[in-house]
């Protein structure tokens, strides 16, 4: 299989997977790290019939479906690998049926869904020889999911290649990754290398009140080719969207209390640019892959420094142009701000009162 390497990330990675060594690998936002995992395990994969070679998890249903589709894009020349993915809101017995009469050999899934399928026996992992966690923080921060990955991660042979990836490797997750490898290849960024240079990076002091004249302004103001606007719960999501529809924006909301036919149609309605703005909650915030955002708001400051940095991310991805504003209506808010000024070595201004276009579309 041949590749063209595009990026650092992947010049550095991809040599070194498809020897199958085990890889750590801490990169910035839309750089390509999927293509790393995608393109490794492809080039090693033997199919065998009736037999799962790779199992990918990450944590949400939204990304583990788009890693599927970029392993059927890759494998389109490759007509005897089979890929499926598994996660919940779908009824399990969909699943049972598709692994016994259709086994994958790659297998891309969400942590619950997945060990739920291994306790029943119906996905079977003695023969994994890749395993790979994408946004792999996410997945070991949250003490839950984190013992579902174990427990997935024991079902499997103790001889395997294990890949783990994420934008941001804090130095306290960082040993609790080397716990699933064995002698890996570490790539870690600097924080102050993790912003896109591709971004521009402002903040407008408000009051809570303030938010929404000030956003369908800006909407007004500024050209996109589309937006995705982020806020803090599910509540603020609805709302917030149903006041853009009023007023004429081409807005749809997403966030995990849909239904997941309802999520995963919103998604695709986004991915393929049937829809200009979207109202999401933090289950977009992390590794979803949209290629027209250009413009990303904070309209209500993430909790943690690293969570600011995922949310812009989705703008600028592999070196594009783009646009970040977020809102800063509290001392909470500021401090946030603060910290990711401080940590990732960036300046994030006061919004101007203009903006040369050019500097966030491509």
């Amino acid at each position: 299989m041949c590749c063209v390497f595009a990026c650092p990330v992947q010049q550095e990675c991809i040599p070194q997977a498809v020897l199958g060594m085990d890889i750590i690998c801490q990169a910035k936002s839309g750089m390509g790290k999927t293509a790393v995992f995608v393109l490794s395990v492809l080039q090693q994969l033997v199919p065998e019939d009736g037999v799962i070679d790779t199992l990918v998890m990450c944590h949400t249903r939204e990304l583990a479906y788009q890693i599927c589709q970029e392993f059927i894009r890759f494998s389109k020349y490759l007509p005897a690998v089979k890929v499926c993915v598994f996660y919940g809101g779908i009824p399990v017995r969909q699943h049972y049926q598709l692994l016994a009469e259709d086994t994958p050999h790659i297998v891309v899934g969400t942590p619950g869904r997945v060990k739920q399928l291994i306790d029943e026996k119906k996905l079977k992992t003695d023969k994994i020889k890749r395993f790979v966690l994408d946004e792999c923080d996410q997945m070991l921060e949250n003490l839950n999911m984190r013992r579902d990955v174990q427990a997935i991660f024991r079902s499997t042979p103790h001889e395997k290649q294990v890949m783990m990836f994420s934008a941001t490797l804090s130095k306290e997750i960082r040993p609790v990754c080397k716990k699933f490898t064995t002698d890996p290849i570490e790539i870690y960024v600097d924080d102050s290398k993790l912003t896109l240079h591709g971004l521009q990076q402002y903040y407008v002091k408000l009051t809570e009140n303030q938010k929404n004249r000030k956003l369908n302004d800006l909407l007004d103001a500024l050209e996109f080719n589309q937006v995705v606007i982020f806020v803090n719960g599910t509540r603020r999501c609805k709302q917030l969207n149903r006041l853009l529809v009023e007023q004429n924006f081409p807005s749809m909301c997403i966030y995990g209390g849909l239904p997941q036919e309802d999520r995963l149609d919103r998604y695709n309605k986004f991915k393929e640019y049937k829809c200009r703005i979207l109202v999401s909650t933090d289950i977009f915030g992390r590794g979803v892959d949209f290629e027209r955002v250009n413009i990303v708001f904070n309209y209500d400051m993430p909790g943690k420094a690293d969570q600011y940095l995922h949310r812009v991310g989705r703008s600028g991805r592999f070196g594009t142009k783009g646009l970040a504003i977020t809102f800063v209506a509290s001392k909470e808010d500021s401090g946030v701000l603060e910290k990711v000024q401080s940590r990732f070595e960036v300046d994030v201004p006061v919004l101007p009162d203009e903006i040369d276009v050019t500097s966030y579309m491509s």
